[in-house]
């Protein structure tokens, strides 16, 4: 075995000087140019010098062919080989010649001449073989065992520098097939071939990219195993090697043992466990390992002499790897490396063929035999500033880390800047464009407004002849309240068509109604108020729902639905709202008013019936939409009762704060010591909604307050200083008082005091007694204060309650709890206070009487008003419209005109009827669930089975009003008697009725049907008491 490592050492001497040999010849060919006198190199010559150079190395006929080591001892001399260089001419003309030469010539000549000096180029195998005999080795053709074996080579191996067009090499076999080649005596190595990058590689110690996953990757390239290669062509073809470096398909274990090894390597070579590691072949021992010290290679080491001087053929290509592997070690003070020769030969091969720039730093570790513990080394945090120039590295890491900060922070400072700067110009631009449309808006509703007060002008000055006149009403029950408001009451639309009733007007012949209706009306409906109309008091037919006769007063009234109904179903717009975004309803309504005398009956005020008016070219017979809005307050309605010299209850208004809430309910109750319950309400609310309530009884100190009350005269008691001591216990109970035992009356809409009270501060409101009596009766009248100046009663009735006393859902018609006469001066002066403050229109009053306990006499006091057309004036309408009777306010009585039993004489006729006195029972406000699971006509057949209808003959009996085609939970009633208990029975019976034919007994449903009949049950056993002290006093007299 010595004696095979002595010849091959000689082996290497002789390939030595065969290679420095061939330099001469190619240097020679480098420096041939033009001669001269311009004329151009005989190629002749060339042939000639390449054939005697081919003559040299034969020997008589025979080629100079290296032997096979086992023949190194019989043959003990190689022959030296050496060209005849003196036939290769040495033409050196000067510089000037070739400046006539073009870029592409020259990049020609030096392609061929490149070409040229490249022995292992297979062109010039060709020729080798064509012109000297020298056959082509066949040590690329596969044995037909090679594919069934695959093993591993053991041994030297060395490279044979012949390339492949393609830059590929395969120049290792198996041992089966040695016996297919020629006896070249030269050892063999497989070659991992990597086709070219067109794009250039990053450097060597880009570390983002180069140690990324590098781990993993090394695991797969060390993997050698032996494959069968294809047979080559000889001449221009692609040869597939034997040997490669292979990786196995990635399964999905050998994908997350790769990524397991990729993290280890990142946690500073932690041991793997062997479950943990890819699957590897054996790897060939390598023969050519040496060490690197420091990062220093000993040029005198043996390891490193034999390795230079076995691959010297190629050590050009192996000079730049080694180079940057020694620079890669020494920048990491790496104390020991062990470089796997062949290894760092397949890389020099192929980073002479692919990269341009410093090698991956993957691939210079991927020689190493121990890589793994060098790679933990190089992942080591701080690792590259302990190695060459590492201070200098740490110090340009600092700098351009201080910079990067520097850069970024100033980044950031601009990015807020600019960010600031563009929401401040998109807030400027949108204030800006807010204040051109603001300015628009106000100039447009300032000229709406100065339109309405000239149309009022006009209306006020003609009104007695519009009056007397055929005249168009077009109404809007519309109820403009706040958003907030609006947005919290359930069934808005409902609650706006409540007072479908208006159309009841056109019971004057000079008058058409145009309703603008909230909802959208079934068939049903619309052919049960055409049926209603048509039955105007003036028949003798019994009404049953169904229509009986035709009237003319039929063809006096329309109802139309605003398309922005559809528009808008959830927002609970007001009708106003709906009507100014719905051009087709408005072009119809101008279309139906052109040439005739019309002007609008509105509900609560809103801006947008200014606007409505406008597109429509008619007055309004209300206030301006401001002044409505400020006069409609709790605290306003005081201020203006107070100037009609009315009673009203001893209270407060305009309370904004807690303690102001405080000290004037403390002085107040002081005051006033007899009353049992103080009310405290918001200014804006409606309809009881802003109520709350709290009793005396639950204050500690109010029995020694009243001991404190009796032991003086009540002219003695008024006085401050008696009134001190109980107006400061007050002050120190109050708070608590309050807070515990507040109750606001309807729940649904404000759950508690603490939210009642927070919505009463903000919006201002009034504190104020309840009457002091256990019976106190609430009525409502309704006036009409006329543009020319005059104050009209229209309707008024006695409130009928349900679940809560201070919320009216009916009335009875007419009012019989007050002396007309005082009831009739009563409103005469508040419309005179209104009418001196601009109000003109519809205007609802509440007052409430009561026995004072005191002097036993009855007492009237002003307790609220409504600036709008109120719900009971509507049912009233309606009343009138069946009944054919009138309301006589000086008597207050129902007149109505006798029916005509008999056929009488034409005097008889022409004469005017007898009118007597009718009573009945409104309730506007009647819910039950159950009533949505009967259509309308069932409704109407169950009725008609338990006798409830209307007898137009004896005009009485009972009337209904529909409010909404789908949902059907609220429906109106109206009952009509000769007296007023009998209404009330037949109220109260009607209502039972109903309950009990749309209620299961597991299904009672919600409705206030019960409280309503408990409120006329206690009406009734009072009526009951009044006539029989009636009665009494009669006896006594």
């Amino acid at each position: 075995m010595s004696d095979a490592l002595k010849h091959e050492d000689k082996l290497g001497a002789v390939l030595f000087q065969v290679q420095e040999d061939l330099r001469q010849p190619k240097c020679s060919l480098e420096k041939i140019t033009i001669n001269e006198k311009g004329k151009t190199l005989d190629i002749q010559a060339l042939d000639a010098a390449i054939g005697k150079t081919e003559s040299g190395i034969r020997w008589g006929k025979q080629l100079l062919v290296l032997p096979r080591i086992e023949d190194l001892q019989q043959k003990k001399q190689i022959p030296k080989w050496k060209p005849a260089l003196e036939s290769i001419p040495d033409v050196r003309p000067p510089r000037e010649g070739l400046q006539g030469t073009s870029p592409g010539k020259k990049h020609k000549y030096a392609l061929t001449t490149h070409l040229l000096c490249n022995p292992a180029h297979p062109n010039n195998r060709v020729v080798m073989h064509q012109k000297c005999g020298m056959p082509l080795s066949d040590f690329h053709k596969k044995s037909t065992n090679a594919a069934k074996h695959h093993r591993i080579i053991h041994g030297p191996v060395a490279s044979l520098p012949t390339i492949e067009p393609k830059g590929r090499h395969s120049l290792a076999m198996p041992e089966e097939d040695m016996h297919t080649m020629p006896d070249t005596s030269l050892p063999r190595m497989s070659i991992q071939h990597k086709a070219g990058s067109l794009h250039p590689r990053e450097d060597s110690y880009s570390y983002k990219t180069g140690l990324k996953g590098l781990k993993s990757q090394c695991h797969k390239q060390l993997k050698w195993e032996t494959e069968p290669g294809s047979t080559c062509e000889r001449i221009g073809r692609e040869c597939t090697p034997l040997w490669t470096t292979k990786t196995p398909p990635p399964s999905t274990s050998s994908k997350s043992a790769d990524h397991r090894g990729m993290m280890q390597g990142i946690n500073d070579l932690i041991p793997k466990s062997p479950e943990n590691l890819p699957v590897q072949v054996p790897v060939n021992i390598s023969k050519y390992l040496f060490t690197i010290i420091k990062g220093r290679i000993n040029p005198m080491a043996t390891d490193f002499c034999h390795f230079k001087q076995s691959f010297s053929l190629c050590w050009s290509n192996v000079v730049d790897a080694l180079e940057a592997l020694e620079k890669l070690l020494r920048d990491f003070a790496v104390p020991l490396a062990k470089v796997r020769g062949e290894r760092l030969v397949e890389f020099g091969y192929g980073w002479y063929n692919g990269w341009r720039k410093a090698p991956p730093v993957i691939g210079l570790l991927s020689v190493l035999e121990n890589w793994e513990e060098i790679l933990g080394l190089v992942l080591r945090p701080g690792q590259r500033y302990k190695g060459e120039g590492g201070i200098d590295a740490a110090a340009i890491h600092i700098q351009s880390c201080w910079r990067r900060y520097l850069a970024r922070t100033a980044y950031l400072c601009h990015c807020r800047r600019k960010w600031a700067a563009g929401t401040i110009a998109i807030s400027w631009l949108m204030h800006t464009q807010m204040l051109r449309v603001r300015k628009a808006l106000q100039a447009r509703r300032f000229r709406q407004l100065q339109n309405y007060r000239s149309r009022a002008q006009h209306l006020a000055a003609n009104w007695k002849y519009i009056q007397s006149s055929k005249r168009t009403i077009i109404h809007i029950p519309s109820l403009g309240f706040s958003q907030s408001q609006r947005m919290h009451l359930r069934g808005f639309g409902i609650l706006q068509n409540i007072q479908i009733g208006r159309v009841c007007d056109i019971r004057d012949e000079n008058v058409e109604v145009i309703y603008v209706c909230p909802r959208h009306l079934g068939e049903d409906m619309l052919h049960y108020y055409t049926s209603l109309l048509k039955c105007d008091g003036t028949t003798d037919e019994d009404y049953t729902g169904t229509p009986q006769a035709s009237s003319s007063s039929v063809r006096r009234f329309i109802i139309l639905t605003p398309e922005a109904v559809d528009y808008f179903p959830t927002h609970n717009m007001c009708l106003s709202t709906l009507l100014k975004y719905s051009p087709r309803t408005l072009k119809r309504i101008r279309n139906l008013i052109q040439g005739k005398q019309a002007y609008i009956v509105g509900g609560v005020a809103h801006e947008d019936d200014l606007a409505v008016a406008d597109e429509l070219g008619v007055p309004i017979l209300a206030p301006e939409p401001a002044i409505a809005q400020h006069y409609s307050t709790k605290s306003w309605g005081r201020r203006i009762f107070a100037g009609a010299e009315l009673d009203v209850p001893p209270g407060q208004g305009d309370i904004y704060s807690l303690d102001q809430l405080h000290e004037t309910l403390a002085r107040i109750m002081t005051q006033n010591i007899d009353v049992q319950r103080w009310l405290f309400k918001i200014d804006s609310e409606h309809d009881g909604r802003g109520t709350a309530y709290c009793d005396v009884c639950y204050l500690s100190c109010y029995n020694w307050a009243l001991q404190e009350c009796r032991r003086y005269d009540p002219e003695i008691w008024n006085t401050e200083w008696i009134q001190e001591s109980v107006l400061l216990r007050y002050l120190d109970e109050i708070p608590e008082w309050l807070a515990r035992y507040s109750q606001p009356v309807k729940t649904s809409c404000y759950p508690n005091w603490a939210f009642f009270l927070k919505t009463f501060l903000r919006q201002g409101g009034v504190v104020e007694a309840y009457p002091p009596s256990d019976s106190v009766t609430c009525l409502t009248v309704d006036l009409l204060l006329e543009p020319g100046g005059e104050v009209t009663m229209l309707s008024c009735g006695d409130q009928l309650h349900g679940s809560c006393q201070l919320e009216a859902i009916g009335s009875t018609v007419p009012q019989t709890s007050v002396h007309p006469e005082t009831l009739q001066s009563i409103c005469m002066r508040v419309g005179k206070a209104c009418l001196q403050r601009l109000i003109v229109g519809y205007v609802s009053v509440d007052l409430a009487t009561f026995l004072n306990r005191n002097t036993m006499k009855q007492k009237v006091w002003a307790i609220d008003l409504d600036l709008t057309y109120s719900d009971q004036l509507a049912m009233t309408q309606l009343l009138l419209m069946m009944t054919g009777g009138t309301l006589n306010f000086h008597t207050g009585c129902l007149e109505v005109p006798t029916p005509i039993r008999e056929k009488c004489c034409e005097h008889q006729i022409a004469a005017k009827p007898p009118m007597v006195n009718r009573y009945a029972v409104i309730g506007s406000h009647l819910f039950h669930s159950n009533l949505s699971m009967l259509y309308h006509n069932v409704f109407f057949m169950v009725c008609k089975a338990h006798g409830i209808g209307f007898n137009m003959k004896r005009k009485q009996g009972t009337v209904f009003a529909l409010y909404d085609s789908s949902e059907r939970c609220t429906i109106g009633m109206i009952t009509v008697s000769e007296d007023l208990q009998g209404a009330l029975v037949t109220f109260a019976r009607n209502l039972s009725d109903i309950h009990q034919e749309i209620s299961p007994s597991k299904m009672q449903g919600e409705n206030n049907f019960k409280e309503l009949i408990k409120d006329i049950e206690d009406v009734l056993q009072m009526t009951v008491q009044n006539k029989m002290r009636a009665v009494e006093d009669k006896l006594a007299a």
